[in-house]
């Protein structure tokens, strides 16, 4: 099926019973918009929710946004510790088609060379229907650090981020051409399915 348009469309959705009753300010959906907009070199436009951490709440907007919004890819974050009211990736798992366990593994593997307790991190990934939807952590410097990776003191990249490959993760389900900017993240593409940056989609 192709994409409707050339435009990657991608849902932010922070869950957070305290940031989305007004308590704090939500800090989940500015990183990400900020980490995006650094890394992305293609048109794309963002649908955002902040939500409570609730089961219902999260499976209503993660349908909402790949159903009627058509987002090629979901980003949430928030909610996927072991805490009772930690329930992101049960939600995720339910609206799934199929499961892409090696994100929630990879993540983990980044995360663990910065604090030990990326181990009790229960994070997913998920296609639905022609989405990608992917579970983050819920601080903005482990959102940055899981998308990108790990850089050595010189910035040389020491161990690559998630993002790299979801650009022809969402070429293999049909969404529009992404690319990035190599100095934040490069996307990996096999040979035979990379085009000139100069062409228009």
């Amino acid at each position: 099926m192709s994409d409707i348009g050339n435009v990657l469309r991608i849902g932010l959705v922070s869950i957070s019973d305290r940031a989305s009753t007004g308590v704090y300010e939500d800090k989940g959906i500015p990183a990400l918009h900020e980490w995006l907009t650094a890394a992305l070199s293609s048109p794309w436009q963002a649908e955002t929710r902040l939500i409570a951490d609730d089961r219902e709440s999260i499976e209503k907007a993660l349908i909402e946004l790949v159903d009627r919004n058509n987002c090629h890819l979901v980003l949430t974050t928030g909610g996927t510790g072991p805490a009772l009211r930690d329930v992101t990736p049960e939600a995720t798992l339910a609206v799934a088609d199929k499961e892409m366990p090696g994100f929630g593994e990879e993540m983990r593997r980044i995360s663990l060379n910065f604090v030990p307790t990326a181990i009790l991190s229960r994070q997913v990934a998920v296609i639905r229907k022609q989405a990608l939807i992917i579970n983050l952590p819920g601080q903005p410097k482990s959102i940055r650090e899981t998308l990108e990776g790990v850089r050595n003191a010189d910035g040389s990249v020491a161990h690559v981020g998630i993002f790299a490959a979801v650009p022809y993760c969402i070429d293999l389900i049909g969404g529009p051409y992404a690319e990035t900017n190599a100095d934040v993240i490069k996307a990996f593409r096999p040979k035979s399915a990379i085009k000139p940056p100069t062409q228009a989609n």
